[in-house]
């Protein structure tokens, strides 16, 4: 018996190219091409296709009926970036006996369509003579997704860095050509404004390392014991300090919370970011709420909760929130922020979530884990 995925409308070719398992109490699983996620195309030994599937019809336009039996070049017409034919310049069937495959590569269809191809040659013994050609085909949509989130990257930090730089490279130059001419406090006025934007370049390459981290896996967390409540009362004093009316801030600690295992330079940038976010994007009282919660799997954790009164988020921007460059408003930032918090928070093991807070406005929620410290991990 044949255990596998039932369709009703197996061909007889599909057969040829299913991958099979392990031969168990007489059963051998079985995978159906049409089942797998990327294109598949088989050619036996005369290079001619034997097997085509669903994800292979869908990527070249070309229909199963007319691939089945036909010679593998004709089927799969591939050229390379400067127009030359695939299979001629590759001759899997009469080149080195050697070959094992070839890399995956980006390649054109008729049209100038892109696909990424990958093929496995296929042979009874090492140098012996091709039994089956074995290609992988995928849309080139993920890349260039990609490939357009680092240019848009690029962009950002080209336009943030410039206006800085900008100014600090004016304010320098000024100073030492015309030191003599300004009064002591124009020089502190303009110090202090070289200093502002070199602090604002120094964030953004920050910024930029997370991103890097985040995105290779690489964000080290360093477990220490945080007063996560203390940690609320000292970003609230920084902005009533920066000029914040203090009774614009409400802060709720909630007893029995449990001890929190953390690192406490990424807990003040999670923080720092949602409290500027509330300040800058939304209205009225800002509310701060620490309180014990469960965590994963039933263990105990810390739950912090930032809402404002603004207008909040529109329903159709909460799935788009925690992604780059997302901004809720045209009130400056890089747009990276909330997606560096939310990388910080699940390196913690934690979550985050945003909806609409009682107030109306936008309303942030993160949740961490007791956690282990950093010297028993």
């Amino acid at each position: 018996m044949t255990v596998g995925t039932s369709r009703p409308n197996r061909t007889p070719e599909a057969a040829l190219c299913r991958t099979g398992g392990p031969e168990v109490s007489g059963a051998v699983s079985t995978v159906d091409p049409d089942d797998l996620p990327d294109g598949l195309v088989v050619a036996d030994e005369t290079g001619r296709v034997v097997c085509f599937n669903e994800a292979a019809v869908r990527i070249t336009a070309v229909s199963k009926a007319d691939a089945i039996g036909a010679p593998l070049e004709r089927a799969l017409p591939l050229e390379d970036l400067k127009g030359r034919r695939w299979w001629t310049v590759t001759d899997p069937y009469g080149g080195l006996a050697i070959r094992v495959g070839q890399p995956e590569r980006n390649l054109l269809l008729p049209g100038g369509r892109e696909v990424l191809v990958s093929a496995r040659y296929v042979r009874d013994v090492p140098t012996g003579p091709l039994r089956r050609l074995v290609v992988s085909l995928r849309g080139t949509e993920a890349r260039r997704r990609t490939e357009r989130s680092h240019a848009e990257l690029i962009a950002t930090v080209a336009h943030e860095l410039r206006s800085p730089l900008t100014s600090v490279k004016g304010f320098t130059a000024t100073l030492l050509a015309k030191w003599e001419r300004f009064t002591d406090d124009q020089k502190r006025l303009m110090l202090e404004t070289v200093d502002a934007d070199a602090g604002r370049v120094t964030r953004l390459i920050a910024e930029l390392l997370d991103i890097s981290r985040i995105d290779s896996g690489r964000l080290e967390v360093r477990r220490q014991p945080v007063d996560i409540a203390a940690a609320v009362v000292r970003h609230v004093q920084a902005h009533t300090a920066a000029g914040q009316a203090p009774d614009r801030f409400l802060v709720r600690i909630r007893p029995g919370l449990p001890d929190l295992w953390a690192d406490p330079d990424k807990i003040d940038q999670v923080l720092g970011n949602l409290l500027e976010n509330a300040v800058r994007h939304g209205e009225g009282t800002v509310t701060i709420e620490v309180a014990p919660a469960p965590a994963k799997d039933d263990e105990k954790g810390t739950a912090v909760t930032v809402s404002d009164e603004g207008p909040g988020i529109p329903e159709e921007s909460m799935a788009r929130v925690f992604t780059r460059f997302w901004r809720g408003s045209k009130r400056g930032g890089t747009g990276l922020g909330l997606y560096i918090v939310k990388g910080i928070v699940e390196a913690h093991g934690g979550t985050i979530t945003v909806g609409r807070g009682p107030g109306g406005g936008a309303e942030f929620r993160f949740i961490l884990p007791v956690g282990t410290p950093a010297h028993l991990l």
